[in-house]
């Protein structure tokens, strides 16, 4: 397993080993043993699955006070474009964001710290993303950032997304609360 630090300090981009042949491939996406010796020592509690077509936009979420969840996050179908928000008022990289592609493919993991909001946009025909959370959900410790907050600016790679209701109702990242 390789991991790869990103510019934002705690944010971890994971390459597992993974083993092809004829047959397929084979790897192990958690391994409580491993990420502990690759310095990860995170207790996960929940896991959490979601199929989505193209164009889907799911974010920016976050939850606040001792409900806060880091995130391992992968996609075990299809590709998507996995972005976190850096919400640590005192990080010299606050407001700053970090996206990867996460894909089928490659096999890549984002691990997401707590203080950091998390979304992703669909990039292919349909996605199975997968997540491990910290802390279980928690409705009333729910955050949600707009998903296109013109301070952040992101670029989702996607043209019309498709946003729940609830999404497009996300606070402007400027009038977030100074929960990190």
């Amino acid at each position: 397993m390789k991991v790869e630090k990103t510019f934002i300090q705690d944010l971890l981009v994971i390459e597992p080993d993974v083993f092809g042949d004829e047959r397929g491939y084979f790897f192990e996406s958690f391994s409580y043993k491993k990420y502990q010796a690759g310095g990860i020592d995170l207790n996960f509690v929940q896991d959490n699955i979601s199929k989505s077509k193209k164009g889907t936009l799911r974010g920016l979420h976050y939850q606040a006070g001792e409900r806060a969840q880091g995130k391992l996050c992968q996609a075990i179908k299809g590709k998507v474009l996995d972005v976190a928000v850096d919400i640590r008022f005192n990080s010299p990289t606050f407001g700053k964001y970090f996206s990867v592609e996460l894909s089928e493919e490659n096999h890549l993991q984002l691990l997401i710290p707590k203080g950091f909001a998390h979304g992703f946009s669909v990039l292919s025909d349909e996605a199975v993303f997968h997540y491990k959370c910290t802390e279980y959900y928690s409705k009333p410790d729910e955050r949600t950032i707009i998903y296109n907050d013109p301070d952040l600016n992101i670029n989702w790679r996607v043209d019309n997304p498709v946003v729940s209701e609830k999404d497009k109702k996300g606070k402007l990242f400027k009038d977030i609360e100074r929960d990190f």
